[in-house]
């Protein structure tokens, strides 16, 4: 008889903490009791503790390469840190160019369209009159 769904979790949580796993994908490379098919037929990618062990990996994965950039004294790294760190004002302080594409903080979920009546349209070719 197979093992059960919370018998794959188990493993699977455990092979993610080893082997520090941090996509789903990766998961099949450690653990090969399981086709991906059957993974998601049992909806594994929706347990928590599989979600948290990869979570928690790509957290301190995130924090070791942060703290490397910090203290390497290659100039590049340290801006890419710095950018990942700061806060939005900083980084346009230091961007080289940088273009609003947004509407400065203004509310987008409603707006008005004007129409200017100073010109008549054509209602046959759709031009000014």
């Amino acid at each position: 008889m197979g093992k059960s769904k919370e018998q794959h979790e188990k493993k699977i949580t455990d092979i993610i903490i080893k082997h520090k796993v941090m996509k789903i994908d990766h998961i099949f490379q450690h653990y090969v009791d399981l086709k991906s098919s059957q993974f998601y037929n049992l909806e594994l990618e929706k347990s928590e503790s599989i979600k948290e062990a990869i979570a928690k990996n790509k957290s301190k994965a995130i924090s070791y390469m942060l703290n490397k950039w910090v203290g390497s004294d290659n100039p590049t790294l340290q801006i890419s840190a710095f950018k990942v760190l700061c806060e939005d004002e900083d980084r346009k302080k230091l961007s080289m160019q940088h273009n609003d594409h947004t509407t400065n903080g203004k509310d987008m979920t409603s707006f008005v369209i004007e129409l200017s009546t100073d010109n008549e349209i054509n209602p046959e070719t759709n031009t000014s009159i």
